[in-house]
């Protein structure tokens, strides 16, 4: 790899909550700016009905909290592996196939980068996480061939991929002085990656790194399931999840559940789902609590909530409280959450994390003492309980922390010089 040559290929990170695109270049930053000079473009679209057009990233989510009528679609990654890939969702009136939302979307980043970096892009390695769904090879696979004939379909020409917590590694590499063994811990949005991996500045230029990479490992667990967890454990209550009918069964939880996840929320807004809500109404014991959840339907904001619960959830990494106004529901309706409550709604996911990484170990055949350095990256990578559960694993290591929703994409441009020149 020539870092004096301006390559011609670049590196996309598709991420479930935000996405980047790299490209080597001398003396220049390796990061594309995608939305109002800015790296990352959220991984958001919106279809306007007012003005009729989609917009995606930070408009999006401007032009849906202004109020305008439409249909927002976030967290789309989690559509790669899932049984929803093949089907189809509506859109004012007129079915909209999910792979060619997936594709929409994957355009409007590839059009970004060409006019950011004043050139059409023909070859791309884009990141995948370790597993896109665990404990099924087929699936796994299926997603991924799915996102590569996506990026074929809009103009890529040669197209292929590398785990994002390597890519992370890679875009470590580039700064270090020594040889080290290095955990990278990648928390992304939809899932947790980790490599082990030997870094050394000598082997920065080096084609071939398989021999470098002792061990990796992911379980399909990341931000937006921390979100769910918090909503359902938080927020959710104040609508009725976990109450009781008249017949002391518990209320159906479905409901909360499409709500509290991203990628279901419009679930909640069909016909049946309204249907269904108001036969369960007539046999609730407390049909006041469930009035709240008919005016959050109604008023189709759902992801309106889901931000402030996701609002939440970064404000307690350094908060130990933080306050939701739910007035946009209920005149004078709030919400206090703790950043104890919070703890313990993920500390099952916690629980799984750490499972993994034990499991990477052995994998290695490595003892936790031989980790020099535990490199975090990925946007949720900062959850104080997460990084106390892995200091407890591995509690000699250094922990160093990249850049949480760029250390990927740099990474990714580094192997696309590599391996497209």
């Amino acid at each position: 790899m020539n870092t004096q040559t301006t390559a011609r290929a670049c590196g996309i990170d598709f991420g479930t909550s935000n996405s980047t695109v790299g490209w080597l270049r001398p003396n220049q930053a390796t990061l594309l700016t995608l939305e109002d000079g800015k790296i990352t473009l959220p991984s958001v679209v919106f279809f306007n009905y007012e003005e009729d057009h989609s917009v995606f990233g930070r408009l999006a989510l401007q032009e849906y909290m202004e109020g305008y009528e439409g249909r927002l679609m976030r967290s789309l990654k989690s559509l790669l592996g899932s049984n929803l890939i093949d089907s189809q969702t509506e859109v004012q009136g007129k079915a909209l196939p999910f792979r060619h939302l997936l594709s929409l979307f994957i355009q409007e980043l590839k059009l970004r980068a060409d006019r950011a970096a004043d050139r059409p892009f023909e070859q791309v390695v884009l990141g995948r996480p370790v597993h896109f769904v665990d404990d099924n090879p087929k699936a796994d696979a299926e997603a991924e061939s799915t996102l590569g004939e996506i990026a074929r379909q809009v103009g890529f020409k040669e197209v292929s991929f590398q785990f994002e917590p390597i890519a992370a590694a890679f875009d470590y590499e580039a700064r270090l002085d020594r040889e080290e063994l290095v955990l990278i811990v990648d928390i992304g949005g939809g899932t947790s990656d980790f490599t082990l991996i030997r870094l050394a500045p000598e082997r920065h230029r080096l084609d071939e790194r398989r021999d470098d990479i002792l061990a990796t490992g992911g379980v399909h667990i990341g931000g937006t399931d921390f979100d769910k967890q918090l909503s359902l454990h938080g927020v959710m209550p104040l609508f009725g999840f976990k109450s009781r009918l008249r017949n002391n069964a518990e209320m159906p939880s479905s409901q909360y559940f499409n709500l509290a996840t991203w990628h279901t929320i419009n679930f909640a807004y069909t016909r049946k789902a309204w249907m269904d809500l108001q036969d369960v109404h007539r046999d609730a014991a407390h049909p006041q609590v469930l009035d709240r959840l008919f005016r959050l339907i109604q008023d189709r904001a759902g992801h309106r909530l889901a931000m402030q619960v996701e609002t939440a959830k970064i404000a307690l990494s350094d908060e130990d409280f933080h306050q939701l106004d739910l007035g946009h529901i209920e005149a004078g309706l709030h919400c206090e959450l703790s950043r104890d409550q919070f703890n313990q709604s993920i500390d099952a996911m916690l629980t799984q994390i750490g499972a993994t990484v034990r499991q990477l170990l052995t994998d290695a055949c490595t003892q936790a003492g031989d980790i020099d350095t535990v490199f975090f990256t990925g946007g949720s990578s900062g959850v104080p309980a997460l990084r106390d559960s892995i200091k407890r694993l591995l509690p000699q290591a250094r922990h160093v922390e990249g850049d949480l929703f760029g250390s990927i994409g740099s990474g990714l441009a580094i192997e696309a010089a590599k391996r497209y020149g």
